[in-house]
């Protein structure tokens, strides 16, 4: 006779993604939306939660007795309470390490297509207006040889900084820790214990750290008058790591040269926000991560943190109370 299979939360995304049949097969799959508008039907049944930006509130994780874990599908735990979930005996996991290398490509693309006004440019073809692009105010910023400041330099901040390397930039880092002399001298890298000093010096600024109540809101109005006039700004960490409305007001002014934005506050956006209708800011709809290769092996280390979390074992990786 089969093992009765675990009961768990699935977002409604996975029913078209090519897993699906997996996840089906894997666990008695109770979809999101289905839970939350039956919660008194299915909340003693569950036993795990395959997050993307989803969480519980504390109410309903309390009513929850056998639910033994959340296996968020990404690094990011910003949306989920640790330290509540952990009062309950409910580990937390994410999939770190396995997205480095496309989170720090997409703060690359973003550089690349801000710089050269790559979006502008193939507006401008197909609306047959070419001619423009010869014009003066759609001349773009060189990468080659500038400054690049990297806010959060962990594991995709040195990624970005290798990349770096490529295009012979000159780059800045600020992070909590500096890096040993010997992580420095591979990336040729200096470090600012001033977040300004590295505003005021940098052509681009990428942002990579996390998020949390010390970094919420890190560059607003006064960090951005710091900045050169023609910088350009990229985020892949979170929306929230900048004010937006901040950010609004600095490019209407000419006081920043343009952003380029992975992630918003919120994802995503209004349709009328005034962010999209700026020639000068490049916009992603949270693809950092987002290849087939890497969004396997997220997945794959969601599945293994669930089976391990409801089996009581450790956690491939596993996110704990701060």
């Amino acid at each position: 006779m089969a093992s009765e299979k675990y009961c768990v939360v699935v977002p409604e995304r996975f029913q078209t993604d090519p897993n699906c049949k997996t996840i089906c097969d894997l666990f008695d799959v109770v979809w999101l939306q289905d839970f939350l508008d039956n919660t008194e039907k299915y909340r003693e049944k569950i036993q795990g939660h395959f997050s993307t930006h989803t969480t519980f509130s504390e109410d309903v994780v309390a009513s929850m007795p056998k639910l033994k874990v959340v296996s968020a599908y990404g690094v990011g735990v910003d949306h989920l309470d640790v330290g509540m979930y952990s009062r309950y005996g409910v580990k937390i996991g994410n999939t770190p390490n396995v997205l480095n290398d496309c989170a720090a490509d997409q703060a690359m693309t973003l550089m690349l297509a801000s710089a050269r006004k790559l979006v502008n440019g193939f507006d401008l073809l197909r609306k047959g207006q070419t001619s423009v692009c010869y014009t003066y105010a759609y001349l773009g910023n060189r990468v080659t040889g500038s400054t690049l400041g990297i806010v959060g330099m962990g594991r995709i901040g040195y990624k970005v900084a290798e990349r770096a390397i490529g295009f012979q930039m000159k780059v800045l880092y600020h992070n909590r820790t500096r890096r040993s002399e010997e992580e420095e001298k591979h990336i040729n890298a200096t470090y600012c214990s001033n977040l300004d000093d590295l505003l005021s010096q940098s052509d681009f600024v990428v942002l990579v750290t996390p998020l949390s109540a010390k970094t919420k809101g890190l560059i607003g109005a006064d960090q951005l008058k710091k900045m050169k006039p023609t910088a350009i700004l990229i985020n892949i960490g979170r929306g929230p790591l900048i004010d937006q409305d901040a950010l609004v007001e600095a490019l209407k002014a000419g006081h920043l040269g343009g952003a380029g934005l992975d992630v918003t506050d919120p994802e995503p956006l209004p349709v009328d926000h005034p962010l999209l209708d700026m020639s000068n800011v490049t916009i992603a709809p949270h693809l950092g991560s987002a290849t087939k290769a890497t969004r396997q092996v997220m997945f794959d280390m969601c599945i293994e943190n669930i089976k391990a979390g409801i089996e009581g074992r450790p956690l491939a990786s596993e996110v704990l109370p701060s």
